[in-house]
């Protein structure tokens, strides 16, 4: 056919048309993931970057949920954390796997050529030779040269982490579902909680899913139950579902409440040891009144670390209490959820019970407001979509009180400085507690605690940050409490040294809401101008505090230098007026020389011995006591020190016939205590 395409070309064109056809609708298929399967992909937004972070957050995540529990029946916490390392073989034996040799060596990462082995083993004899030469010179020998031992990159450390606490426990039938289905929980709401996301254990079990195979163990008792719930199960990542093992219950015997959660997963305890043991000791700081039992069992016995930090005081902070939403902090969708879920008939009931600082009076007067579409005694079900954008817009722009801080729960200035001395063993601290205030409708309370000296503190700044109640322990550098420490306080003002003070910061904010930054809620950022003002505030009224403490230590420091200084010169001056005054009394004896009457009194009395180079030392002694403590007056008045460095001490005489008191200070004291 002229000018057309051949019956060849026709058909190859059109199998191309079908096949693009195909891959277009392939590509167009609509696909929907599960939350459990969005999380096992994404599993750095929940802090499992890599085994050993994922080590540390299954750690974390565990305590903080024991804490909840306990804290949430007014019981005293006790939690108990332990990490056992499981070696190759026993993790094999656990997933019925037989250990087998090496057959093709090139197939590894630790693979060394005969080249590569050659070259090893010259070093080595090399640095043989040079030892012994050491050895025999008398020269000093540095560590012994060793082998190095390769390790593949893909061999992976495998570590059983169980937690156990005397909480609440979790009802029988609950159980599955909260630790087989992402994003279910009990924390939703608004309140003051540690966690939000309804992750924390479900995350730990999907990553032991993707790095071990191995189900989760719960063991659960609440103490309205005479049994014990025992639940092995993991969980269907596609379907978001728990895969139930074993579900049973055994006899309660010891008559105990709480839970037992067993999960074994791949981590790395070299890299993260610090930060295990950093965190827990936070959170004994935030927490004085829990008492925390922490073990890493190795396979190697030498490197077991035991670690307790026991209970300072039985004072607990109050139960968060869940709150109203404050007008001034809702969006749209949120303003739609409300009153779709509230049981309230009217706009007017609306208003006034599903959110906080709205009266009734405040209800009537916004409804006026909003126009002649609304009415008081409309019912709330009825209101349109563009209703609802005119009540937000409303409350967008009304004046609203501030909410209250009544619903929240910080540590406590006692509590907190109780944590600071239990944990650093300070040689000063000073805490201060802020009054609520307010950030987009939220209410937050900052917490402040400033340390000198102390245990196992390194010199310069040290800064502890906690968020309700949790340790932030990464992403340090961009958080408000960092910058507000390092940047915004005149350290020096204060009389501390900024790089020689071993100096401890803490910070504690709590809020219904956490403006963390970031998808690891690991800090809070610096860009919130509310919080940054009342960190700042916070910190600067302990460094007061402390300025006052530092002042009377120097204080008291110069006038024991002082006081050193003329107490040095006591032995000499005494010596040197007793020669004068015995040469005075030999000079009168003969008749040489005749003095005044108090002086030939004086005299008499050096000669009888009843003035004595003892009597002249004690004498000077009281002076330098009495010239000290006026030099310390004076120097206290001229800094503006208000009190005195000693005060006057009053005991009531036993005579019942006498209603006065004695000065212990007063010289008549003194002389009656010297008869």
């Amino acid at each position: 056919m002229a000018g057309g395409d051949s019956p060849a070309e026709t058909k190859k064109g059109s199998s191309k048309t079908s096949k693009n056809t195909k891959e277009s609708s392939k590509e167009s298929t609509l696909k929907q993931k599960s939350p459990a399967e969005f999380f096992a992909e994404n599993k750095n937004i929940a802090g499992f970057d890599n085994p050993g972070k994922s080590l540390y957050t299954t750690v974390r995540e565990l305590v903080e949920n024991a804490l909840d529990s306990s804290e949430s029946i007014s019981e005293l916490p006790e939690v108990e954390v332990t990490i056992e390392e499981i070696g190759k073989s026993k993790f094999n034996s656990m997933i019925g796997l037989i250990d087998r040799e090496r057959v093709d060596t090139k197939l590894y990462d630790d693979y060394e050529t005969d080249k590569a082995r050659e070259k090893r083993l010259v070093k080595e004899a090399r640095a043989s030779e040079i030892q012994a030469k050491n050895l025999a010179s008398g020269k000093k020998n540095k560590e012994p040269g060793v082998s190095k031992v390769l390790k593949a990159r893909g061999e992976a450390s495998y570590y059983k982490v169980t937690c156990k606490d005397n909480g609440k426990g979790m009802p029988h039938d609950d159980i599955p579902n909260m630790f087989g289905r992402v994003l279910s929980g009990t924390k939703y709401g608004l309140k003051q909680t540690r966690g939000k996301f309804g992750l924390g254990a479900k995350m730990a079990l999907i990553w032991s899913k993707m790095s071990t195979g191995l189900p989760i163990e719960i063991s659960s008792s609440m103490k309205s139950q005479n049994y014990v719930t025992f639940c092995r199960l993991d969980i269907d990542i596609h379907r978001n579902i728990p895969h139930i093992h074993l579900h049973e219950k055994k006899a309660n015997k010891e008559k105990w409440h709480g839970a037992e959660i067993q999960v074994v997963i791949e981590g790395n305890w070299t890299t993260y040891r610090s930060k295990i043991l950093h965190y827990m000791r936070q959170m004994a700081v935030i927490t004085p009144y829990a008492q925390f039992l922490f073990r890493f069992i190795s396979e190697t016995p030498e490197k077991n670390v035991t670690v307790k930090f026991t209970r300072r005081t039985d004072v607990m902070p109050p139960i968060p209490i869940e709150t109203k939403h404050h007008p001034s902090s809702v969006d749209l969708l949120l303003i739609k959820r409300l009153v779709t879920d509230t049981s309230k008939k009217t706009l007017l009931q609306f208003l006034q019970n599903e959110f906080v600082n709205i009266n009734k009076n405040l209800a009537a007067r916004l409804i006026g407001e909003m126009g002649p579409d609304f009415s008081p005694g409309m019912a709330v079900k009825s209101v349109t979509s563009q209703q609802m954008v005119r009540i937000h817009q409303l409350f967008r722009q009304a004046k609203f009180d501030d909410p209250s801080g009544d619903c929240l729960s910080p540590a406590g200035e006692y509590n907190l400085r109780l944590g600071i001395i239990k944990e650093l063993h300070p040689d000063m601290v000073a805490t201060h507690s802020g009054s609520a205030q307010v950030f987009e409708g939220h209410p937050f309370i900052v917490e402040a605690g400033v340390s000198v000296g102390g245990r196992d503190v390194k010199q310069g700044i040290n800064i502890f940050r906690f968020a309700n109640r949790i340790p932030l322990l990464f992403e340090q550098g961009g958080d408000v409490v960092t910058r507000t420490a390092l940047k915004r306080i005149n350290w020096n003002s204060y009389k501390i040294n900024q790089t020689q003070d071993k100096i401890g910061v803490f910070v504690s904010i709590v809020s219904t809401k956490i403006p963390f930054k970031g998808t690891g809620k690991e800090y809070i950022g610096d860009d919130i101008s509310e919080i940054a003002t009342a960190v700042k505030s916070a910190i600067q009224q302990c460094c007061i505090q402390l300025k006052s403490k530092i002042v009377k230590r120097l204080q008291a420091r110069e006038q024991q230098e002082r006081k050193r200084s003329l107490s040095r010169y006591i032995p000499d001056a005494t010596g040197a007026v007793y020669e004068v005054l015995k040469q005075m009394t030999e000079e009168h004896t003969k008749k040489r020389k005749r003095y005044k009457e108090e002086e030939t009194a004086m005299l008499e009395k050096v000669s009888k011995l009843i003035i004595t180079k003892e009597t002249l030392k004690e004498k000077l002694a009281e002076h330098v006591e009495q010239v000290d403590y006026e030099m310390a007056l004076e120097y206290a008045t001229q800094s503006g020190v208000s009190e005195e460095p000693r005060e006057n001490i009053y005991l009531q005489q036993l005579n019942p016939n006498h209603s006065n008191f004695i000065d212990l200070h007063s010289p008549t004291f003194v002389f009656r205590l010297i008869l």
